[in-house]
């Protein structure tokens, strides 16, 4: 427990001192990636197996249904 919360800590202060300009960065970094046509391909295929799985579970008591 304390190993992940020293790695959490130090992640978090080297975040922190980065700056605002490097944020700029990997949210834009980020918002390109997520524009590609592969990456929304394998976002469509993975949600569909996701739906798939779930219909596929079987129903159990206190399991509400996926909307």
């Amino acid at each position: 427990m304390f190993g992940k919360l020293a790695i959490f800590a130090v992640g978090y202060v080297l975040g922190a001192r980065s700056g605002r300009e490097r944020y700029e960065q990997l949210v834009g970094l980020a918002r390109w990636l997520a524009s590609r046509d592969g990456v929304q391909n394998a976002l469509g295929v993975a949600r569909s197996a996701a739906r798939a799985a779930s219909e596929r579970a079987p129903e159990r008591p206190g399991n509400r249904p996926a909307a």
